[in-house]
């Protein structure tokens, strides 16, 4: 089964289920899919997919941090549990440790030697880590490596 026929079917239950949180969070995420549909004129693959809901989580987070800086505890709540929804979309989540490891090899396979050759480490890794780790981890732990 596709990731779409997946988000579909997630709709369907959330809508039998009566469960409007969940339906809210699965709407917005088909919407977005369709949008990039109609923009590109085809079908997303799933990792175009996974690319959209890191983009829908990453606006949650952000959301979240202002929400709370407002102190609008309510619609931290309701941004939290849109969150929790899109991240079940997401492939499992690299371990700290296996982020590590990844950054050191491509590293040592880009020949990297300062933060000036950062975006070669970037750009072997965003392919492989895609949907799996925080980028903006792998970024901080890449300029940790090339700059100590």
């Amino acid at each position: 089964m596709t990731l779409k026929a997946r988000i579909s079917e997630d709709m369907k239950s959330a809508m039998r289920a009566k469960d409007t949180v969940r339906l809210g969070a699965v709407r917005l995420l088909l919407a977005a899919i369709k949008q990039k549909e109609i923009d590109e004129r085809s079908e997303p693959d799933d990792a175009a997919i996974t690319g959209i809901v890191e983009k829908l989580i990453k606006q949650r987070k952000d959301s979240i941090s202002q929400f709370q800086a407002a102190g609008r505890g309510d619609l931290v709540a309701a941004e939290q549990a849109e969150l929790a929804v899109l991240q079940a979309y997401l492939p499992e989540q690299l371990s700290s440790a296996e982020i590590e490891a990844a950054v050191a090899a491509a590293i040592a396979e880009s020949g990297a030697t300062s933060a000036r050759d950062m975006g070669k480490v970037m750009g072997l890794l965003k392919p492989r880590l895609a949907g799996r780790a925080d980028m903006g981890q792998v970024s901080s732990l890449i300029k940790a490596h090339l700059e100590g």
